[in-house]
């Protein structure tokens, strides 16, 4: 979703959003993976079927989620079908791995209302805010996700995917463009084109190139998601940025997604 559709559905997610109060940790992560859930209404302007949805168990612990179902992807030609939301999963598995906190909780969810999809936790945040009004206060931030955008492969970072929480924590949603085994890179965040990339993320695109490329049992759930081939550009990707140490430039002006936010 870009930060004018989200701007433009604020009138119906903010008052539902005022009534939820996401229980945190593993309370949070079991109910997303467990809890029963219900649409709410479809987001505006979303290129796929996107849904608020309310989460919820039997003893009353309740939170909001963006749920994709596959059914409602629409077909690419250098995507297979019904794999965004799997891709969505996928990206949120490498934010962990490396420990960067880039993408929220996201998980894969068969039982869904439409079907299965990905199922996101909603993140309550500052909708007037988006990269370019973020940059360059966030810059350091900003790096991180520029090295993890390198490492997914990441085809659609618009300045709308880039958010900010009520604890000033910075996401990146909409990760469902990722892992293709071409490049593929297309971000509206290059102001650091050309620029070494910090000690610590180099060593942590290593660490985890290492694990992904001798199978380490902590890779394991990314095979759900990902086809063998990608895990392997992946690594390699991983690699070539610790091994590198720049952040890329871009080569034309396919590298930068439209619309921009």
């Amino acid at each position: 979703m870009t930060a004018a559709s989200a701007r433009a559905s604020t009138g119906i997610i903010d008052p539902v959003a005022r009534h939820f109060s996401a229980p945190d940790g593993e309370a949070q992560r079991l109910l997303l993976r467990e809890g029963r859930i219900k649409a709410r209404g479809l987001m505006p302007d979303c290129s796929n079927y996107t849904y608020l949805a309310e989460v919820c168990d039997s003893h009353g612990a309740q939170t909001l989620g963006v749920y994709k179902p596959a059914a409602g992807e629409t077909p690419l030609d250098d995507f297979p079908d019904g794999t965004l939301g799997k891709r969505e999963v996928a990206a949120y598995l490498v934010s962990e791995a490396l420990g960067w906190g880039v993408v929220p909780h996201t998980v894969y969810r068969r039982d869904g209302p439409m079907g299965a999809g990905s199922l996101q936790q909603f993140v309550q945040a500052d909708l007037r805010e988006h990269y370019f009004s973020l940059m360059p206060a966030r810059a350091a931030d900003f790096r991180t996700m520029a090295a993890f955008d390198v490492i997914v492969n990441n085809a659609d970072r618009k300045s709308g995917h880039c958010l900010i929480d009520r604890q000033e924590h910075i996401w990146g949603v909409d990760n469902g463009l990722t892992f293709h085994v071409l490049p593929k890179l297309r971000t509206v965040i290059w102001e650091f084109a050309g620029e070494e990339v910090p000690a610590q993320l180099r060593q942590d695109a290593r660490r985890f190139a290492a694990a992904v490329l001798s199978s380490d049992a902590s890779i394991k759930p990314l095979t759900v998601f990902l086809a063998r081939a990608e895990l392997k550009a992946l690594a390699h990707r991983a690699q070539r940025l610790a091994d590198e140490g720049r952040f890329p430039v871009p080569t034309s002006r396919w590298a930068y997604p439209w619309p921009l936010i």
